[in-house]
């Protein structure tokens, strides 16, 4: 959540406080939430409120459980400002902004295992190796080294400005910067960038494509003259082979995603669009149109290639995800915490 949002947020979430107290609905839940199926969406929470949640939905069975971290630890919120999630192997990172912390949770259990403290403003979280992972930040000008060992800090990698989503290819890591208008290439061996590649203003979300292409989103900027535009990028040449340009500056791409056989890209832009990965011109048609809501965060199941948006509709209210076929065709929908911002599959 960007500075901006947070203190909407937080006025919203000040009026609203002086509301008259509404007794909470009771959740229900039967069934059982199947490995192999699992959905798991990070809910912000309102800033400096500590509200922030892990909302679990099944996808085969359609049971969900709003918050599966505060009642398998002692009723402790997970913190303030749950950023984003990553899985990986029994594990499940999740990036707490706010709070300044990853905590650690085992993804059977749902109890915490771990805290990796020493970061200032963390955004999201990378693997790179089977014991080193890269954490990049809002505040700190530096990309955070991570013992997944030990769970701790173990060094940073200098890089001025916002740097935000990170991809691995060929012992690369491509690293965002939203106050930049390039994308910074580490290598994850020595932990040193060894170059910056122009893309536009504002980059903020990357994938990479069943060829190891890499894509980025760049919501550009109308005082430095950069256009938004989704840019592709060659990780071996590390030369831009492509760059798709919106026309006007009020277009804002963000959330891009890839589905899970590589061709295909989802991104949001107010609707959400897809694009497959040979296309030479953007789309000017919505695969699905917002109407009234507020869609904030996206999610392409990797075998359903279902399409899952978040509304957030205040900032303050809990949030809902809507499941939509590849096709566009509304399926079903369930409620998450407030501010449903990032999904993430299992």
């Amino acid at each position: 959540m960007n500075k901006t949002i947070y203190i909407l947020s937080l006025i919203t979430a000040l009026f609203a406080a002086c509301k008259k107290d509404v007794p909470p609905v009771k959740q229900t839940f039967t069934g059982t939430i199947t490995s192999g199926s699992r959905v798991f969406v990070s809910n912000e929470g309102n800033y400096q409120f500590g509200n922030a949640s892990v909302c679990l939905y099944d996808a085969s069975s359609g049971n969900s459980i709003e918050d599966i971290y505060k009642p398998n630890n002692n009723n402790q919120s997970i913190g303030d400002v749950c950023q984003s999630l990553y899985l990986m192997n029994n594990s499940i990172y999740a990036v707490v902004n706010n709070s300044s912390k990853v905590v650690c949770i085992d993804k059977n259990t749902f109890v915490k295992t771990g805290t990796i403290t020493g970061l200032t403003s963390p955004r999201y979280f990378l693997p790179v190796s089977n014991n080193k992972a890269y954490v990049s930040d809002l505040y700190a000008n530096a990309i955070s080294i991570v013992n997944l060992s030990s769970n701790t800090k173990t060094g940073s990698i200098p890089c001025n400005g916002w740097t935000e989503e990170m991809v691995l290819s060929y012992g690369k890591v491509f690293v965002t910067n939203i106050r930049k208008e390039y994308v910074y290439v580490i290598n994850s061996s020595s932990d040193q960038i060894i170059d910056s590649i122009q893309v536009a203003y504002g980059s903020s979300s990357i994938v990479k494509d069943k060829d190891e292409k890499i894509w980025v989103a760049c919501s550009g900027d109308s005082l430095k003259n950069s256009l938004p535009r989704l840019v592709c990028i060659n990780p071996i040449t590390l030369q831009v082979e492509k760059s798709l340009i919106f026309t006007h500056y009020s277009d804002s791409p963000s959330q891009l995603i890839m589905n899970g056989s590589g061709d295909q890209l989802y991104y949001l832009n107010s609707n959400v669009y897809s694009l497959s990965i040979n296309a030479t011109n953007l789309t000017s048609t919505p695969l699905i149109s917002k109407g009234n809501k507020l869609f904030y965060a996206l999610g392409i199941h990797p075998t359903s290639e279902d399409v899952y948006v978040s509304d957030a509709i205040d900032y303050v209210q809990k949030g809902k995800v809507m499941i939509y076929s590849k096709q566009g065709i509304y399926q079903s929908v369930f409620t998450a915490g407030t501010i449903p911002g990032n999904i993430m599959f299992e």
